[in-house]
């Protein structure tokens, strides 16, 4: 049964009792800093398959990963070049992801679809951030939405599609903009953008040129 909780009904005790649930691999909906996400346990390999069935969403789609610091990114990736040092001490926390080579045998592959790279983000500090640090693992978190459908801004389309096949929804109201994060990865010390959201081109190629 789904347990729904608006913002101001969550407490400290809430907040550890959603955290071990998350890092147990259970399904909790909840509001980044671009939409809301359907989050679970990124090294829980069960709980991401959950997630592509309850989405509907295609397993050559990768999923990406939040996390709340840098000893996280750290667990899961095999290195950091220069050039994602400097993208990540511009942007994070905030709305980049950023595709990094992961390190091997950590997360699940389907993670990642398959490839040899994840994509991570560092979020901003609130209730995720806050729900990321409790449960002490880095989270998948897709948009809160049926595959192809509207993205996760509005609580009552959310609780439509995706009320009973979740452990939790996390109501902090309608999010008005719907705003993606950017995906970038560097390649061959240039910069390739996956896709353009929050944080634009212009912005980018500030920090590193751009690759055509």
């Amino acid at each position: 049964m789904t347990k729904y909780l608006k913002y101001e009904e969550i407490d400290k005790d809430n907040m550890l009792e959603i955290a071990k649930a998350l890092k147990e691999g259970k399904l909790v909906v909840f509001p980044t800093d671009t939409v809301y996400g359907i989050g679970t346990n990124a090294y829980n390999k069960e709980a991401c398959e959950k997630i592509y069935k309850v989405k509907g969403r295609p397993e050559y789609k990768p999923l990406i990963i939040l996390i709340s610091d840098i000893s996280m990114l750290k667990e899961i990736v095999e290195d950091i070049n220069p050039f994602e040092q400097k993208l990540i001490d511009n942007f994070w926390p905030g709305s980049l992801t950023i595709k990094i080579k992961k390190k091997d045998g950590v997360l699940p592959n389907l993670i990642s679809a398959g490839d040899k790279y994840i994509r991570v983000r560092l979020i901003k500090e609130g209730l995720t951030h806050k729900l990321i640090q409790l449960a002490g693992v880095p989270i998948v978190a897709p948009s809160a939405n049926l595959s192809g459908s509207i993205t996760g801004t509005k609580v009552k389309n959310i609780i439509k599609e995706l009320g009973s096949k979740v452990d939790y929804i996390l109501d902090c109201g309608d999010i008005e903009k719907d705003t993606v994060s950017t995906i970038v990865q560097v390649e061959d010390e240039k910069l390739v953008v996956i896709r353009e959201g929050k944080i634009k081109k212009q912005e980018l190629a500030k920090i590193i040129p751009l690759k055509e």
